[in-house]
């Protein structure tokens, strides 16, 4: 897909050469005064008259008419030099590449070193152009029966660099890796429930494992039963598909310490139970397992970078659906913590399986514990649907979070949990906790409960219910399941102190 080259001529023959502009006032240098000169004087005049934009995110397409063996050039604006991010870097890149995939260009050419500032170097470059490439032209492929003319897609792109190559090849590598596992659990939540039930996000977690030589342990009703893990049970109950407890360990370093554990929901549906949900919010809740398809892309991110790191993964599956079997508001259940819990709310399932799925990545040995969950519309009234909440009980893991998440762009705000929220989850008078004590800080009281579970283990929570699916198409993917936190957990997994 990536070829790495050193020479750029433009002689050379190329469907499309892009190249990155920025605005400034001097003259023009570079490949781009070549380009200039080859054309006449053309990209001077164009610039002046506007055709060729150097703002941010603008891109400029011109046919050289057979002046080089380059075909067309695509301009890629950057804005000011010294206000360029690799955020914006990234989503540039993103819209270069949704264009180029409209155009139904099959080969690019891409000159590198026009994108590299000071603070931006040609790595950090080549990990944003790869990164962008596979999010921006990521599609579902869905279930329409396909049209018989055949597809075009870029299929090989060639960078231009005068960096040293073994270090573009492995920039290349990474940005590749975190865009293909984004892209693979954003076709997770994407895929309907009917075709992705517990036992399919299983079976998927078991093919990674043997792809990537994890150990795995997927867990059946009989074992949960043995165990107690009776929150998670409970949510179920009314369902005619098995639950399926879902474990992979990655073992980075030689012994089995300082482990990572990652927490993902995996409500494959959820109906709300009894407490039922209303036509309109029921619509899209197969995308209520996002945070177990995060887990699952940042295991497949560990499989192919390797970093030295213990990690365990732990995936709670069911969907919650209405029947005789079902359990019900006022239920007392017991949680395999030995916590009792009185249901007030049966679409507050989330936190009761991932209470069951905690307690297990702690009997795995997990000495620190991130939950990433679909797991309240407060957390959208609070935040909105660009911004990820995040609880804690641990300054210097979350910090470490907030860092990963400031560097991938997925960014993350942290909302308190004080002590008279703990004592509103502990306010039922017949049961240790209450699974829903009120709407008021309803995403404060998810994380709060979840909080009592992890304990003394320093934990955070990410609730990614406004984050997980966006209405709109983006320039670094379609409207859908974004595959949000993957590269985020990697990022943290990668960089762990």
């Amino acid at each position: 897909m990536f070829t790495i080259k050193q020479q750029l001529s433009l002689d050379t023959t190329h469907e499309v050469l892009v190249v990155g502009m920025f605005e400034k006032n001097q003259p023009l240098d570079g490949i781009i005064a070549e380009c200039d000169r080859r054309l006449g004087g053309q990209v001077s005049v164009l610039l002046k008259e506007g055709d060729i934009s150097a703002k941010k995110k603008q891109i400029s397409k011109v046919h050289t008419l057979n002046q080089a063996g380059v075909k067309r050039l695509y301009f890629v604006g950057l804005g000011k030099e010294e206000a360029l991010t690799f955020d914006l870097l990234r989503e540039a890149f993103g819209k270069l590449f949704k264009t180029l995939k409209q155009a139904k260009r099959t080969e690019a050419a891409i000159a590198l070193d026009t994108f590299v500032t000071k603070d931006i170097d040609a790595n950090d470059a080549a990990h944003a152009l790869s990164e962008a490439y596979y999010l921006a032209t990521y599609e579902f492929p869905g279930y329409k029966q396909k049209k018989n003319e055949p597809e075009k897609r870029i299929e090989s792109i060639t960078i231009y660099t005068e960096a040293d190559q073994a270090e573009i090849e492995a920039s290349v590598f990474v940005g590749s890796v975190y865009g293909k596992a984004t892209n693979s659990a954003r076709t997770l939540v994407n895929t309907p429930s009917n075709l992705l039930t517990a036992a399919d996000l299983a079976n998927y977690a078991v093919e990674l494992a043997n792809k990537y030589e994890f150990e795995y342990e997927i867990l059946e009703k009989d074992d949960m039963e043995k165990l107690g893990m009776g929150a998670f049970l409970a949510v179920n109950q009314g369902s005619k598909n098995p639950p399926k407890m879902i474990v992979l360990k990655y073992q980075g370093k030689e012994t089995w310490e300082n482990v990572i554990g990652l927490v993902g929901k995996g409500v494959t549906f959820d109906t709300g139970g009894y407490s039922l949900k209303p036509r309109e919010s029921m619509v899209d809740m197969k995308t209520d397992m996002a945070g177990a398809a995060a887990v699952l892309g940042t295991m497949e991110i560990i499989g192919e970078l390797r970093p030295e790191q213990n990690v365990v993964a732990v995936i709670p599956a069911t969907d919650n659906m209405i029947s005789g079997e079902a359990f019900k508001p006022d239920d007392v259940i017991t949680s395999m913590s030995g916590k009792t819990i009185e249901v007030k709310n049966t679409d507050a399932e989330g936190r009761l399986i991932l209470a069951d799925a905690i307690t297990y990545a702690k009997h795995h040995g997990a000495s620190y514990l991130i939950d990433v969950a679909t797991l309240t519309g407060g957390v959208i009234v609070a935040l909105g649907v660009h911004t990820t909440g995040a609880m804690t009980n641990n300054e210097a893991l979350f910090e470490q979070v907030l860092e990963a998440s400031a560097e991938t762009g997925e960014f993350i705000w942290r909302l308190p949990i004080t002590e008279k929220d703990k004592e509103r989850v502990r306010s039922s008078k017949i049961a240790d906790l209450n699974n829903s004590p009120g709407r008021e800080g309803h995403a404060i009281m998810g994380g709060a409960f979840l909080g009592e579970f992890a304990e003394d283990t320093p934990w955070v929570h990410l609730d990614i219910a406004g984050t997980s699916v966006t209405s709109k198409e983006h320039d670094l993917g379609p409207s859908g399941a974004t595959g949000v936190m993957v590269r985020t957990l990697a990022t943290l997994v990668e960089r762990f102190e």
